[in-house]
C-alpha cells in the first residue's frame, strides 16, 4: 500500500472544518460560535489550565512533600553476575554493555555503575564510571581488573 492508495474507512471519512463567521445560514455566523461578550469571546481570551474561577486551585490546596535533588547522578546499574555472559579476558566497557543490552543508554546519563550482586566466574577487565566495594572485590578475586573512567 502506498500513500496515494489511502482512503477513509467505508462510511467514515474526514470531517469538514468549521468555517466561522460566514453568515447566519452556516450556524456559525456573526460571533463565530463564541457568543456575544465575555472573556472567552475576546482574542487571546480564556483562562490558563488549572484555573478554577478564583477558587484556590487543586494544585495549591494539596500538601507538598519532599524535594528533588537537582545534583543527583543517574547511573545505569549492572550486577556482577550479569558480566558472566562475556568470554574470559574480555575488556568490558560501557559501550560494550550497551551493545549487548545489559543496560539502556537512556538510563545511563552519568554512566554505568557495577553492583556486587551475584558471583563472577570469568576473568574480566571492567572499565565503568562507578563500582561498589563488593563488586571490586569480586572482580579482582577472579583475577580481573577494575578501571574507573
Amino acid at each position: 500500500m502506498k500513500l496515494h492508495d489511502l482512503r477513509p474507512a467505508e462510511g467514515g471519512g474526514s470531517k469538514a472544518r468549521k468555517r466561522l463567521g460566514r453568515g447566519y445560514g452556516s450556524g456559525l455566523g456573526k460571533y463565530g460560535g463564541k457568543g456575544r461578550d465575555g472573556q472567552n469571546s475576546r482574542s487571546g481570551g480564556g483562562v490558563r489550565p488549572g484555573f478554577e474561577g478564583g477558587q484556590m486551585p487543586l494544585f495549591r490546596r494539596l500538601p507538598k512533600r519532599g524535594f528533588t535533588n537537582i545534583f543527583a547522578k543517574k547511573y545505569a546499574e549492572v550486577n556482577v553476575e550479569q558480566l558472566n555472559i562475556f568470554e574470559d579476558g574480555t575488556e568490558v566497557t560501557e559501550e560494550l554493555i550497551f551493545e549487548v543490552n545489559l543496560a539502556k543508554k537512556a538510563k545511563a546519563k552519568d554512566g554505568v555503575k557495577i553492583l556486587g550482586n551475584g558471583e563472577l566466574t570469568k576473568k574480566l577487565t571492567v572499565s565503568c564510571s562507578k563500582f561498589t566495594k563488593s563488586a571490586v572485590e569480586k572482580i579482582e578475586s577472579t583475577g580481573g581488573k577494575v578501571e574507573v573512567i
